[in-house]
C-alpha cells in the first residue's frame, strides 16, 4: 500500500512540475505565434522572420549606450521611437526577451529628453508624433518597476525620471496645446506653427489616436477638428495635398496612405473622404515615389485597415522588394538614414505579426 502511495505521489509531483514549467514559459518566453489574420491562422513565413530578425540585430548592434541611433539621419525622439517600435512589434517579450535592455534604453532616452515644462519631444513635431506613438504602444506592455534602476547614465537625473504614463500624458497635452493654437487645427514642424501639412499632422494624429486607445484622455473635439483638416486636404479622387490647400498634389501615395489610415484608426470609414483615399490606394498600389520606406510604412498599415486580402497580395510584393534592399548586416538603406530606413522597413513588415496594438483591426 505504501509503495502505491509513493508511486501516486511521484506522478502528482511530475504533473505539477510540468504545469509549473509551462506557466513559467508562458510568462518569460517571447511570443512568436502571429495573431489571427482573418479567415485563417497561417504562420508568418520563415523568410519574413529572418528578414525581421536580421534588421533587429542591426538595430541592436548600432544602438548607442544612451538608447538612440547615430545613423538615423536627423537625430531626435522620432528616430529613437521608430527603433523602439520595431523592437516592440517583433512579439518578443519586452520584459524578459532578447530586446529587453534595448527597449528600456530607448524609453529612458525619450522620457529624459522630453521637456518637463511643455511635454515636447523634438526637434520637430514629426519626432513628437512618432515618440508619442511609441510611448502609447509601450504603455501597459513594459514593466516599469526597474525602468530607471541600475542605469548609471540616468542615476543623477531624477527630475526627468517620469513613468511612461506620465510622459505620454504630458506629450498628449503638448500636442493638443499646439493644435489649439493652430488656426487650421493641425500641425507642422514647430509646435507653435500657424500653418499645417498632412504629413506632420498624420504623425501627430497617429500618436494621439494610439494614446487614446491606451486610455489617455483625448477629446472627440480635438480628433474631429483634426479630421476636418484632413478632409479639407482630400480631393474627390482621393489624392491628398501636402500643405496650403488642394493645389500642387504631385505624388500622393504616401499622403493618401497617411490620411486613409488616420480615418480608419479614428473609426471614420463612413466619411466620403475615406472612400476616396481607399480608392486611390487601390488604383495606385505601385505608384513611384520618393522616400519609399516612409511611403511603404504608411501604405502597409492603410491597406491592412482597408482590406486584408488586398494587403496580403500587396505584402507578398513588399516582402520581395524589401528582401532585395536588405544589406548583409540586416540594415536597409534609404533617404532617412540607415537606422530610420531600417526601422520603417521593419515596421512595414510588422503587419505580418500584428503585435502592436495600433496594428489591430
Amino acid at each position: 500500500m505504501s509503495k502505491l502511495i509513493c508511486q501516486v505521489t511521484v506522478i502528482l509531483l511530475l504533473v505539477g512540475a510540468l504545469f509549473s514549467s509551462n506557466a513559467n514559459a508562458q510568462t518569460r518566453q517571447p511570443t512568436l505565434a502571429p495573431a489571427a489574420t482573418g479567415d485563417d491562422n497561417d504562420p508568418v513565413s520563415r523568410e519574413v522572420r529572418e528578414m525581421y530578425d536580421a534588421g533587429l540585430a542591426y538595430l541592436l548592434q548600432t544602438q548607442t549606450e544612451n538608447g538612440t541611433w547615430a545613423t538615423g539621419g536627423e537625430a531626435g525622439a522620432g528616430t529613437t521611437a521608430l527603433g523602439l517600435l520595431a523592437f516592440l512589434a517583433s512579439g518578443d517579450d519586452p520584459n524578459f526577451g532578447l530586446y529587453r535592455s534595448a527597449i528600456r534604453k530607448s524609453l529612458r532616452n525619450i522620457i529624459r529628453n522630453q521637456s518637463s515644462d511643455t511635454g515636447y519631444m523634438g526637434p520637430s513635431m514629426y519626432h513628437h508624433g512618432f515618440a508619442m506613438l511609441a510611448l502609447a504602444e509601450a504603455y501597459g506592455a513594459v514593466d516599469e518597476t526597474d525602468l530607471w534602476k541600475s542605469d548609471s547614465i540616468y542615476v543623477a537625473d531624477s527630475e526627468n525620471q517620469r513613468s511612461i504614463g506620465q510622459a505620454l500624458e504630458l506629450a498628449v497635452r503638448s500636442a493638443l496645446t499646439s493644435q489649439k493654437n493652430n488656426p487650421l487645427g493641425a500641425w507642422r514642424y514647430s509646435p507653435g506653427a500657424k500653418d499645417a501639412d498632412t504629413s506632420v499632422s498624420g504623425a501627430v494624429m497617429m500618436g494621439l489616436l494610439a494614446a487614446r486607445n491606451a486610455g489617455i484622455e483625448v477629446s472627440d473635439e480635438s480628433i474631429d477638428r483634426a479630421l476636418d483638416y484632413f478632409s479639407s486636404m482630400t480631393s474627390e479622387t482621393g489624392a491628398v495635398g501636402y500643405a496650403g490647400g488642394l493645389s500642387g498634389f504631385g505624388e500622393s501615395i504616401a499622403r493618401s496612405s497617411i490620411v486613409c489610415l488616420v480615418y480608419a484608426i479614428a473609426r471614420r470609414k463612413d466619411l466620403p473622404q475615406y472612400a476616396a483615399t481607399e480608392s486611390y490606394l487601390r488604383k495606385n498600389l505601385n505608384e513611384r515615389t520618393g522616400w519609399i520606406e516612409y511611403a511603404w510604412y504608411y501604405q502597409s498599415q492603410a491597406l491592412f485597415q482597408a482590406d486584408v486580402e488586398l494587403w496580403r497580395k500587396w505584402n507578398e510584393s513588399l516582402v520581395r522588394k524589401l528582401k532585395s534592399r536588405q544589406s548583409p548586416d540586416g540594415s536597409f538603406s534609404g533617404d532617412l538614414g540607415a537606422a530610420n530606413s531600417t526601422s520603417m522597413s521593419l515596421l512595414a513588415l510588422a503587419l505580418n505579426f500584428r503585435f502592436l496594438p495600433i496594428y489591430e483591426r
